[in-house]
């Protein structure tokens, strides 16, 4: 009888328990439910206030720690850019002109036109296999000729920016994207050096610009995917500083091989290149945004779970199945079809537009420039050393930048070294160290600007077309840099023609900031349906 009243007692508690238990739970759910209506803002609504934490969030405070492993897997991927630098470059030295003397003084003079006088006359300074110019008879060849070798390079980047880019962003992925390209890009450059004549030269020049197109691109792209904001410019200098180091070891290879064949050239710089490629695909990890678009989240998962689980316990894990995947088929339409994504949102189409016109006369001084240094009638070797030493405060400038807004700091640099490119061909030649010295600025001015130029990029665009539009906008960098030859061939004769052309380009393009956000302290989105909705919320 006590335990049958002990049992009803126990019975009456638990069912009383019960029934406060599920209350309170009601009241928990709807109270939450209020919470988060009051939190999200009307369809209509242009409130700036707190979303409640997003999955790009997520992301975002996953990647926040920034070790030890991190930085080694920045300075990997950065590497890539030590030799596309090189091949940027390379030509400086073996497309010049080479110096001559003369063996017959009755009929030559140190002044003389080599195109007018006999060629048993005069002979050139060191081997005839010098340059390209020396071995293979261009001395009177037209200013077409002479720049062909070198505009068939940036026309090879840009059919390969086109035809590559968007490979990065489906099927391929960033990190399989910049070992192919640097890869490929050495072996045609170790085979350049079988060319017999300037049309072949031209040809393998195209070769190699259109396998080195990718790699700026993808590397930055990596970069900057898998750190968090804080740590976007940080990842951006190392890349910047690892392509001047390979600017800055150039003159030192060419000035080695000064007495010797511009092949040697091409073939010390494609070794270490080749052996760069198999480090980096054994070491280097993809991006875990890219991974998450493809749908393939356990290998994103494996990234980010070690760091992100100590602060959320399994919110991660919840998240990762709501990542829209983006699977793409082998169908070619498909594989572009981030392109037409793109340009199918006008506030997309607008921002692209704008971007490139900029990037066109940001990056027509930043190329041109160096390979213009030969018409300062300066000693080549040091030319290029004074120029690459300005990569180095440039990415100190970059750096004291990061909390700057990116607009302002853009137009300031592109202004100033628009400016000074003019003022270098009002001083005419009889003031060759102020030319020099208005130069160098210039230089490190269009530099710096750049260097803002390619982090802004990064910011404007989503993860799904993040690669695409970067390389679109190097494209239009590349158009520009395609008659840079020809103007640097008749800059010879003519500063007007090289940098006067160069200071007026970079500041007209800078009117198309007008058109486009501020982008600082914004985090990276993923979808264009994201993006869209932040920047409505900015508005």
């Amino acid at each position: 009888m006590a335990r049958a009243g002990f049992t009803m007692i126990i019975s009456e508690n638990c069912n009383q328990i019960k029934q406060e238990t599920t209350l309170t739970i009601r009241i928990v759910i709807h109270s939450s439910m209020a919470s988060i209506e009051e939190e999200l803002p009307a369809p209509n609504s242009n409130s700036t206030d707190k979303l409640i934490p997003s999955f790009d969030e997520m992301i975002e405070n996953s990647l926040r720690n920034f070790g030890w492993s991190g930085m080694v897997q920045c300075i990997l991927v950065s590497i890539a850019m030590y030799f596309d630098a090189q091949q940027s470059f390379i030509a400086i030295y073996t497309d010049d002109y080479p110096t001559w003397h003369c063996t017959n003084l009755t009929s030559c003079t140190s002044h003389s036109d080599i195109c007018n006088i006999p060629k048993s006359s005069w002979a050139w300074d060191g081997p005839s296999s010098k340059t390209i110019i020396s071995q293979f008879g261009l001395e009177c060849a037209s200013n077409f000729i002479t720049g062909l070798p070198q505009s068939c390079f940036f026309i090879g980047c840009l059919l390969g920016s086109f035809l590559l880019a968007t490979l990065a962003d489906t099927s391929l992925g960033r990190k399989n994207m910049i070992i192919v390209s640097c890869l490929s890009m050495s072996i045609a450059s170790m085979v350049i050096v079988f060319a017999t004549n300037v049309w072949i030269y031209s040809g393998f020049k195209f070769l190699i610009g259109f396998w080195r197109s990718s790699i700026g691109t993808c590397a930055l792209v990596l970069l900057t995917e898998k750190v968090s904001t804080e740590w976007r410019f940080t990842v951006g200098i190392v890349e910047y500083f690892c392509f001047t180091l390979g600017y800055m070891a150039l003159p030192g290879l060419a000035y080695l091989n000064r007495n010797s064949s511009w092949k040697y050239l091409y073939v010390w710089t494609s070794i270490p290149a080749i052996c760069y490629s198999f480090i980096a695909y054994i070491f280097v990890t993809e991006s875990p945004r890219w991974l998450l678009m493809q749908g393939r989240e356990k290998e994103a998962m494996a990234m980010l779970e070690e760091v992100y689980w100590v602060e959320n316990g399994a919110n991660l894990t919840e998240g990762l199945l709501n990542v829209p995947a983006a699977k793409q088929k082998a169908s070619i339409f498909q594989l572009y079809s981030s392109i037409a994504e793109l340009f199918e949102r006008s506030w997309a189409r607008k921002r692209i537009l704008a971007i490139m016109v900029l990037g066109l006369g940001i990056g027509m001084v930043y190329f041109g420039m160096p390979l213009a240094v030969g018409n300062l009638g300066f000693n080549i070797y040091l030319a290029v050393v004074f120029n690459a030493l300005m990569e180095i405060p440039s990415c100190v400038a970059t750096y004291f930048l990061e909390n700057y807004k990116r607009k302002p700091s853009i137009l300031a640099f592109s202004a100033a070294s628009g400016v000074c490119c003019i003022l270098s061909v009002l001083g005419g030649s009889g003031l060759q160290v102020t030319k020099v010295g208005l130069s160098l600025v210039a230089f490190f001015s269009a530099v710096t600007a750049y260097n803002v130029f390619l982090i802004y990029i990064i910011e404007l665009f989503p993860t799904r077309v993040r690669n695409t539009t970067t390389s679109l906008v190097r494209q239009a960098i590349v158009v520009g840099n395609i008659f840079t030859p020809f103007f640097i061939s008749a800059g010879r004769k003519n500063d007007v023609f090289s940098y006067g052309v160069f200071g007026v380009v970079i500041m007209s393009s800078c009117l198309t900031l007008i058109w486009l956000p501020e982008t600082i302290g914004m985090v990276l989105c993923d979808t264009m349906d994201q993006q869209e909705k932040k920047d409505n919320t900015l508005v």
